[in-house]
């Protein structure tokens, strides 16, 4: 919550006397301002206790025109956000109502271990069982994540190195491997520390080190698709799927590599994956189609804009990201970046307004834009980094 500082207290002769404000017009209006964002985040977070319970709609996104809230089953690669979320939130407010609202929605998830068709298990059961697990202590939860590791570990292929991503499209795609799919491998370097099984870690960094050779182009920007050849492991395209065309840089996608390597080299200490985070956080933070305030458009290279959508969720999974990266490096500018796009994310254009009673936070996000799918509007992933993003400052200060 907001701290205001009083910044006169006069004492005369020992007596309490009241002062004269010497606070700046202008100093005035910006705690005035504070005020009413900090007021209007608790509003927001409430709505997330208003929301039913019912294990067959999760809540995804928002549609803002029609007032009405996307809901997916437990199998949607989205599903753990939301309890996620919950976590998060018990964890910034203290209020119990979070948490045990939170092991709810996590027992509609727990089928998901099961789950071989996905390459999201990272996604659904690490945001979700993993967030549980920052909270309190629980052996289940544990065993769900190993189960869910072990999984996993089927869609991994020695030939390519890597983690199949989509089981769609086969007849296009013989062996996808999405930028994305480097946040599921955290779930794999936990079940090594709670396990001691090195495989999950050694398949994790195997993935890693099979992106970092083949996703990135000579400036730093990332692929969003690979299709590798099963029988020679040899690279056969590299394509889209969400961005604008097969060599834009589409915004989430650049987002999803910095965090998924800054992420990596945490349990690993291999220099190479902290380099690229840091050269495409640099492609990032310095492109010329990044607007002022931060949050950039959906896709680098949109011919729209600056007319085209922002995406939010690639902002809040960046500014997660850089302060992980910051306490590594100690480079200001990521703190820097990080501090703009929350001034930017905590105001009434960002924020959705105290009346709306859907279970989410921002505005301004942009799910597939090539689909026309869940464009410029709140989507649950968005929330989730950004309550990270709250969760790391605060353990930062």
């Amino acid at each position: 919550m907001t701290k205001i500082r009083v910044s006169c207290l006069a004492f005369i002769l020992g007596f309490t006397m009241l002062s004269l404000s010497c606070k700046s017009r202008d100093e005035s209006k910006k705690e005035t301002k504070e005020d009413d964002i900090s007021s209007l985040l608790e509003k927001r977070y409430q709505k997330f206790l208003e929301y039913p319970i019912d294990s067959t709609a999760f809540p995804r996104s928002y549609n803002q025109a029609t007032k009405e809230i996307k809901q997916v089953s437990s199998k949607d690669w989205t599903s753990g956000f939301y309890a996620g979320n919950l976590w998060q939130l018990y964890q910034l407010t203290g209020k119990d109502e979070f948490k045990e609202k939170a092991q709810k929605w996590n027992a509609f998830i727990e089928k998901e271990k099961f789950n071989d068709g996905t390459h999201d298990m990272g996604f659904k059961v690490y945001g979700s069982f993993g967030k549980g697990l920052e909270s309190i202590e629980d052996s289940t939860y544990n065993q769900i994540i190993l189960k869910s590791a072990k999984t996993l570990a089927t869609r991994f292929n020695k030939k390519v190195g890597s983690l199949r991503s989509w089981d769609f499209n086969r007849d296009k795609w013989e062996f996808p491997v999405i930028i994305d799919n480097m946040l599921n491998l955290e779930l794999l370097f936990e079940a090594t520390k709670m396990s001691g099984d090195s495989s999950y870690h050694k398949m994790a960094e195997t993935h890693a080190n099979t992106t970092l050779k083949n996703h990135f182009r000579k400036d730093n920007s990332t692929w969003h698709v690979v299709v590798y050849d099963t029988i020679s492991g040899d690279v056969k395209e590299k394509i889209t799927h969400q961005g604008i065309n097969d060599d834009s840089s589409w915004a989430r996608g650049q987002a999803w590599a910095i965090y998924g390597f800054t992420m990596a080299y945490r349990y690993t200490n291999n220099e190479r994956f902290l380099k690229q985070a840091e050269a495409t956080t640099k492609f990032v933070l310095e492109h010329s189609n990044l607007p002022e305030d931060g949050i950039p458009y959906w896709d680098f290279d949109d011919p729209d804009i600056p007319d085209a959508p922002r995406d939010v969720s690639a902002a809040t999974v960046i500014t997660s990201a850089l302060l992980e990266l910051y306490k590594v490096t100690e480079k200001e500018k990521y703190i820097k970046y990080v501090d703009k796009v929350m001034n930017t994310l905590k105001s009434q254009e960002y924020i959705l307004s105290a009346e709306v009673s859907a279970p989410f936070i921002l505005k301004h996000s942009t799910g597939n834009y090539p689909k026309d799918d869940e464009i410029d509007g709140p989507i649950v992933y968005a929330d989730y980094y950004f309550l990270e993003t709250l969760l790391r400052k605060k353990a930062l200060q």
